[in-house]
């Protein structure tokens, strides 16, 4: 059987931690007085933390002295990962689980390609962290999506030829990352927004084992 090499995003593909990033933004927020829904939150996808502090801030018209800025940022960490240690497999997105469990038994390469600097926690955390030959999060790549780099990183490290991997993706930064590395990109969620994917599931339980086997044999 062909080796092929598979790599997942974390958030969004595998669980849903945006949630979390969410209310704790949103408590951050309101503490300060300023109003926060999801409206707002959509304004805060795929911006560093900085970037979303300084947003929210602008939105209220407030300044802030630069440690309590530095402070504020560190608070909003805490909480996030007080709702991720609360984490276990019951988050983990429907059909994941039996798609790794798919791809282990054919023997193919299986990695993790994430931003999260808090990838390995949130793999260990939902019990699938033995599923991945190799995971890259947040602390091994310098340079953020839609750069390649974190998924060139992961087909080394499975050792695959990058046109030998197979990307899922949630986000349009992920998608055009694994284009440009010249992988296969799956995007999983909504067509209209990932239209420059290869192939569009809405999520897992919509991928066949059959699927899978012809992407293996491709």
């Amino acid at each position: 059987m062909n080796k092929k090499g598979f790599i997942f995003d974390l958030d969004g593909v595998i669980v849903d931690t945006a949630k979390y990033h969410y209310l704790a933004w949103k408590e951050l927020a309101n503490s300060l007085g300023i109003d926060f829904s999801e409206k707002e939150n959509e304004q805060l996808k795929g911006v560093s933390r900085v970037r979303s502090l300084e947003k929210i801030l602008s939105w209220g018209n407030k300044t802030l002295p630069q440690d309590e800025f530095t402070r504020l940022m560190a608070s909003k960490n805490e909480e996030y990962l007080s709702y991720i240690n609360k984490m276990d497999e019951s988050e983990l997105l429907p059909d994941v689980k039996k798609t790794l469990i798919f791809l282990k038994m054919a023997n193919q390469g299986i990695a993790l390609g994430s931003a999260s600097k808090n990838a390995r926690y949130i793999i260990e955390k939902v019990n699938v962290k033995d599923m991945f030959d190799a995971v890259v999060d947040g602390t091994d790549v310098s340079k953020a999506k839609p750069d390649p780099e974190v998924f060139l990183i992961a087909a080394k490290l499975i050792s695959r030829a990058p046109e030998d991997c197979i990307v899922f993706e949630d986000s349009v930064a992920g998608v055009q990352a694994a284009n440009r590395a010249n992988m296969i990109s799956i995007g999983i969620g909504s067509s209209e927004v990932l239209s420059e994917a290869d192939y569009i599931f809405n999520d897992f339980t919509e991928i066949s084992e059959e699927f899978i086997n012809t992407l293996i044999n491709n």
